[in-house]
């Protein structure tokens, strides 16, 4: 059952945090009353019930939504209305963010000249001001690397005439704007317009719109920023205490929360409207699905923050404190940095943008690297970004010291990255700081900024300043770590191409001396190949090669390709892919239930060897059952290259 399976996951994903809670609360420094340990208790089943409902509600609403309006927006084929309604597009999905909504709080907490609801707007505005960008260049071809290059160069220039409370702030803000509502909506619209308006015609122009729409946050921020400072006399008014635990009890919460979240997700059902009325005309049934499924977010969304307020936010700030005692050794301190690397890495394998992300490097490099290396590279990276976060805050350090080093090297690294690798890495850094960092990293280190603030004395930074930062470190780390992987995938294949110009077809040899055909083939010469295939077609005579195509579940192309190579197969390539057809449909009709993740290998064989692999699939492999498998031949005199 979907609900039980999402409950599951949702469960699972916070384990890392519940473990750190229960060390340090209940060993190393158990709270003073019981009334803390039940704010933890609640906040905690209330971020995991929230979290499930939210993203089942979800995928029956919100998403759907975006998918149809994604497709319809196409119709219209006007350039000037699809950047327009990418605009709107963008900013109402990111108004129902769950983490921007948390920033907001938090930053109005420390700070309540900064509204709330004005910053949400303030951020939803850049990503969809940016989004309509990212759309126009698609649409123009303009080359990628140089819109990230100028656009980094603009953003970090701008920065001089920027109050120094909200650069972090920005940061965090752009890295909280674009999560599980608003990526799929502005993906849905980017792959929509590149496979019908852009000059190639793929969705590979699609990847890096979600890291260009996440520039537009840090400026609008930025803006605002300076405007607020400009209202108030020139300056800012001091940073207030962050105090998370001060609410007077749960049920007021949730009170507070009904009217903000209604305004957070309204606006997107009511954008949703004119189009269902004029572009999309969904049946009636199908349109009152996906009403209910947005109660179900609502009542998520409620829940979920609810939480977060009651004892999620309050546990963070706690730990955060506690280390900072004064009644500790001097060393305690930096026990955080371990506690900040184990979270960040721990939350990181646990989020399921990361998983998705995974996925498809695994299938765009076709295997060459491995989920699992790209898994744990991130959170190897991110758990430093959380380190690097807590010794800005430890030494109060300017971020900046930080962020131009690492964004100047993922600039650079653009130089040696393939344009697909540049618009996946920006695409990653803007979806890996999700829900659950904005809910318990966020408050950690404003909790560490707090004790360091009461440590230093009157000389330390403001709250604002020092314990915001760690999403934006968070963001910018998979810039560097997917690059990287790029830049040595790249550097494999160039290999692997050298090799094969050298001695690629003189594998086939083996094939013709077996068969006793003659051989027309000269090293690194396709078509000379192409050649004799076509004279022997022309005379109409087999040359006894077969061609051989096999799909298969993902999880036995190891022991498939290894059988296949012990009966000679030659030229062997393997392409990595999902099933397209409704999983429902094919249980349904066929009474197959397929595996999602799909493996074809293509491959070279002797005629004389198609029994024997027939009788192999069909006994190791069980390919004369359901779900298993699909092998077929095509002669190669039949082929044309």
């Amino acid at each position: 059952m979907k609900t039980i399976r999402v409950l599951k996951e949702t469960f699972l994903s916070t384990i890392p945090l519940a473990v750190m809670i229960i060390v340090v609360c209940g060993f190393i420094a158990p709270m003073e009353s019981a009334l803390d340990y039940f704010k933890l208790v609640v906040g905690y089943v209330s971020v995991i019930l929230g979290q499930t409902l939210f993203l089942l509600g979800l995928d029956i609403s919100i998403l759907h939504i975006g998918k149809l309006v994604g497709k319809s927006l196409i119709k219209l084929r006007k350039p000037a209305y699809i950047i327009f309604l990418g605009f709107l597009f963008g900013l109402i999905a990111t108004v129902a963010e769950p983490a921007l909504a948390v920033l907001a709080r938090q930053a109005n907490m420390i700070m309540p000249v900064i509204n709330s609801n004005v910053l949400i707007l303030v951020f939803s505005a850049g990503i969809g001001m940016f989004s309509g960008f990212a759309l126009l260049r698609i649409m123009k071809d303009i080359n990628i690397k140089a819109v990230f290059t100028l656009l980094y160069i603009l953003l970090f220039l701008t920065i001089i005439f920027v109050p120094v409370e909200f650069v972090a702030l920005a940061f965090d803000g752009s890295g909280a704007t674009t999560g599980d509502v608003s990526v799929p909506f502005i993906l849905s619209l980017g792959m929509g317009v590149s496979s019908t308006m852009s000059k190639r015609k793929t969705n590979d122009d699609a990847f890096g719109i979600i890291g260009i729409a996440s520039v537009g946050p840090i400026l609008a921020a930025f803006i605002y920023g300076i405007i607020l400072r400009a209202l108030n006399g020139g300056n800012l008014p001091p940073a207030g205490m962050y105090d998370p635990g001060a609410a007077e009890s749960f049920a007021k919460i949730i009170i507070s929360n009904l009217g903000e979240v209604a305004l957070a997700l309204l606006p997107v059902l009511i954008f949703f409207l004119p189009f269902q009325i004029f572009l999309v005309k969904l049946p009636k049934m199908e349109f009152i699905k996906i009403m209910l499924g947005s109660v179900i977010v609502y009542i998520g969304l409620i829940i979920f923050l609810s939480g977060i307020d009651f004892g999620f936010a309050f546990a963070g700030k706690y730990i955060g404190g506690i280390f900072l005692d004064m009644n500790r050794p001097g060393w305690f301190k930096w026990l955080l940095l371990l506690i900040g690397f184990v979270l960040g890495a721990a939350i990181t394998l646990s989020e399921p943008a990361v998983t998705v992300l995974a996925d498809q490097l695994e299938e765009i490099t076709n295997g060459h690297i491995k989920k699992m290396t790209i898994r744990t590279t991130l959170a190897i990276g991110i758990g430093f970004a959380s380190l690097l976060a807590l010794i800005k805050i430890l030494t109060q350090i300017n971020i900046l010291c930080f962020l131009v080093p690492l964004y100047a090297l993922a600039i650079i690294m653009m130089k040696f990255t393939s344009p697909l690798f540049v618009g996946l890495a920006f695409d990653s850094g803007g979806v890996t700081g999700g829900a659950l960092t904005s809910a318990f990293l966020t408050p950690l280190t404003l909790g560490v900024a707090q004790g360091v603030g009461a440590m230093v004395g009157i000389n330390a930074q403001s709250i604002l300043t020092s314990g915001f930062g760690v999403i934006g470190f968070i963001s910018v780390t998979p810039l560097i770590a997917i690059q990287a992987l790029g830049i040595a995938y790249e550097l494999r294949q160039k290999r692997y191409q050298k090799l094969a110009e050298e001695d690629e077809f003189m594998d086939l040899k083996p094939l013709f001396q077996e068969e006793n055909v003659p051989e027309h083939i000269y090293v690194g010469e396709m078509a000379q190949l192409s050649i004799s295939i076509s004279s022997s077609t022309t005379k109409k005579k087999s040359i006894g090669i077969a061609f051989w195509v096999i799909i298969a579940g993902r999880k036995t192309k190891d022991a498939l390709l290894s059988a296949l190579l012990e009966k000679n197969a030659h030229l062997a390539n393997i392409i990595y892919g999902r099933g397209t057809a409704e999983a429902s449909y094919l249980q349904n009709v066929l009474g197959l239930v397929p595996e999602e993740q799909k493996t074809m290998i293509l491959c070279l064989l002797p005629d004389n060897k198609s029994d024997e692999v027939k009788e192999m699939l069909e006994e190791n492999f069980h390919f004369d059952q359901p779900n298993t498998g699909i092998a077929f031949t095509i002669p190669i005199e039949h082929l044309s290259f």
